[in-house]
């Protein structure tokens, strides 16, 4: 099994930054891919940025140019950065991983961007 631990959300104003972090533990061995998603109220969860265990990355048209996806294997923590943070951007953030065993997720962290 592998347990996923996020933090690094809150408040903040429309135009501002704020850095995800993911710590992932267990079954590090077995993760393929870890990724970011995110469900704003009365929304589908959907997916914000993917990385590799290779460090390909993928993201969303709508955080394009604006989030960055990393990974620091020697702490087996996945990061997410994001700039000009738009009020449309307010979400529970959610830490996710791909094994070779199956799913998992983190508890999520409530990202709020105020206009």
């Amino acid at each position: 099994q592998v347990q996923l631990v996020e933090s690094g959300g809150g408040l903040v104003q429309a135009g501002g930054s704020l850095r995800l972090s993911c710590a992932a533990s267990g079954s590090i061995f077995s993760i393929n891919a870890m990724g970011w998603y995110r469900q704003a109220p009365g929304k589908h969860r959907e997916l914000v940025a993917t990385i590799t265990s290779g460090g390909s990355t993928n993201y969303a048209d709508s955080v394009k140019g604006r989030f960055t996806i990393s990974r620091d294997n020697a702490k087996n923590t996945v990061y997410l950065q994001m700039n000009s943070l738009k009020p449309e951007d307010t979400a529970v953030y959610y830490c996710a991983a791909d094994t070779t065993s199956g799913d998992y997720w983190g508890q999520g962290t409530q990202v709020t961007v105020s206009s």
